[in-house]
């Protein structure tokens, strides 16, 4: 472990022990930056409630008792009862340097690695992509990013929506209208839909036979199963296409769409029926969890069998629940669905784990976020009201980056620049996701996101590739900083360095908080710091062992850029 914290929260629990006795050791103390010393601790007021003491004389008998060492320089009691810490130079020098050794940064990997199964993206069978889609797809494909990276195994699931009514209205417009899908457009399956969606409503007649197609297609008959196929190897180049372009790490074997748990749905509501668990309700099969209430104060139902005889969502979720734990081995269900959802998805989480199908050791995680908003501040969509696709977002976004790239960096090849454009722009829409806290709503700004100044891509881009001119300009190899020799003697390296070495928890507690927007507030204030330290320590005019080691602060700083941006799915340009 390279996170100082580490080492004065381990310094704080002998200290504890010592001071007030082993029933306070497991104290937990905050430690967090500040202006006043490298660190502060706030400990001693939670302590003091509990020990009829005095704040600043709780501070002082721990700071009797903390241990003599190479760790902390000095320390002190400041305001009310805060502790103020000073690292040991040396310490923090040879933390630094074995940050910049180590491939990982150091970011431990996870004590007991886990079995994680991540739901993210789950678009429609038919339909294009549309800005609906962003955030589930972005937010969890940077939490599958950042989970791999603690070691833990993580198995992606794309839950499609390939099953029910909708198909069978589908499939028999395309018999009467005698189309086969073979081609790979999917806006041309989104027109027929459109058009067999209005036949449904307007005429009985079609809407039976619609129904009829469902039966045929939940029975396994073989000319509507191929038709219904081929929807699906439409829709799967379409999904595949926009992932490899927004660098999304989803790919065809990923997809598990509702169908996969069709044969499933009778045994789940027979098991929860012969577990005494479900019963019948106005006609339908029902599970009353415990602790879901109506307005009125009624027991909620969880409806796992409708009056018709079919299956809904409840049903499937539950299914795929199952199937997550008992075939995959799961021990960690993480679901990114947007926050309406939240009811839905805890009520599943409490019948499957009233059935037993998910246990106590099983963490069972809604990702919940908010909706992207225009300027208007009401849902993101075109001005004649139509949801924007993903396609077209991905294009002006790039478009508007490679205007951006060009009054920026005019002299670089049309080439790099076209590159570059390519990363900007999806980075930017990417960033722009992951840099707020994923349960509030946000505003689409296109030209807050692209901008070179502020917490965006661009920014963060922009700083990595400054410093690979530096390091360039030095004529220092890439990998080559790493094994300079390091001192630390002005106070901005100083602070550079305690920010550089808060990787390792920001990765952390995004992995168990499901986060993102903490590396992207962490990134940012590198950035930000990395900028005072530029600005007051010269790097290429200085000169011998200060030199060298500030050019080593300079390529640390750009791998944590990198690395923190590759968690993100956002790659860091080296030139721009």
């Amino acid at each position: 472990m390279i996170d100082p914290l580490h080492f004065l929260r381990e310094r704080f629990a002998v200290a504890l022990a010592a001071a007030f006795g082993p029933d306070v050791a497991d104290a937990d103390p905050v430690i967090h930056r500040s202006a006043h010393a490298d660190y502060q601790a706030d400990v001693a007021m939670a302590l003091a409630r509990k020990l009829k003491r005095a704040p600043r004389d709780v501070a002082a008998a721990l700071l009797d008792h903390l241990p003599a060492d190479d760790v902390i320089a000095a320390a002190s009691v400041s305001g009310p009862g805060f502790i103020n810490l000073t690292l040991n130079q040396a310490f923090l020098e040879k933390v630094v340097k074995q940050m910049s050794l180590d491939a990982r940064l150091g970011v431990p990997r996870a004590a007991v690695p886990q079995t994680v199964v991540v739901d993210y993206s789950s678009p429609n069978v038919a339909k294009e992509m549309h800005v609906g889609h962003l955030r589930s797809t972005i937010i969890g494909d940077a939490i599958v990013r950042v989970l791999e990276f603690c070691s833990h195994k993580v198995i992606r699931q794309n839950h499609i929506g390939d099953w029910g009514t909708p198909f069978g209205m589908l499939i028999e417009h395309m018999l009467d209208e005698r189309y086969v899908a073979t081609g790979s457009d999917v806006g041309e399956l989104v027109t027929y839909y459109k058009v067999a969606r209005a036949r449904f409503d307007a005429d009985p007649v079609f809407a039976d036979r619609a129904r009829g197609r469902v039966v045929l297609l939940q029975g396994g008959d073989p000319q509507t199963l191929s038709l219904w196929q081929g929807l699906i190897d439409i829709s799967v180049r379409h999904f595949a296409g926009l992932y490899q372009r927004l660098g999304v790490s989803l790919s065809n074997a990923d997809v598990r769409g509702e169908s996969a748990y069709n044969e499933a749905l009778p045994g789940v509501v027979a098991d929860l029926e012969a577990a005494g668990l479900a019963r019948a309700s106005e006609g339908a099969v029902c599970v009353f969890p415990e602790g879901f209430t109506g307005r009125e104060g009624e027991p909620l139902p969880l409806i796992i069998r409708k009056q018709d005889g079919g299956y809904g969502y409840a049903t499937t979720d539950l299914a795929a629940v199952r199937y997550r734990v008992s075939t995959l081995g799961a021990s960690r269900i993480i679901t990114a669905v947007g926050s309406p959802q939240s009811q839905h998805l805890a009520m599943v989480a409490a019948v499957a784990r009233a059935a037993g199908w998910a246990g106590p050791e099983v963490r069972l995680e809604h990702v919940a976020f908010g909706s992207i908003l225009g300027q208007d501040k009401k849902m993101y969509k075109t001005r004649t009201g139509e949801s924007i696709s993903l396609a077209s977002l991905c294009e002006e976004a790039v478009c508007r980056a490679s205007k951006v790239v060009q009054d920026k960096s005019p002299d670089l090849p049309e080439a790099e620049r076209t590159a570059i454009a390519e990363q900007v722009g999806i980075g930017a829409i990417k960033y722009a996701d992951l840099s707020n806290d994923r349960i509030k709503d946000y505003v689409f700004d296109w030209d807050r996101m692209l901008a070179f100044e502020g917490n965006t891509a661009p920014y963060l881009m922009y700083a990595h590739a400054r410093i690979r001119s530096i390091l360039r300009k030095a004529q220092m190899p890439a990998g080559e900083e790493s094994s300079l020799p390091l001192r630390l003697d002005a106070p901005e390296e100083r602070v550079l360095a305690l920010q550089l070495l808060a990787l390792a928890g920001v990765v952390e507690k995004t992995a168990d908080s499901l986060q993102p927007h903490r590396i992207c507030g962490y990134l940012h204030e590198l950035a930000s710091t990395f900028t005072g330290f530029y600005e007051k320590c010269p790097v290429l005019k200085s000169e011998g062992e200060t030199r060298t080691s500030r050019l080593a602060l300079c390529g640390l700083t750009a791998r944590v850029l990198s690395q923190g941006l590759a968690l993100l799915g956002i790659g860091a340009p080296q030139q721009m």
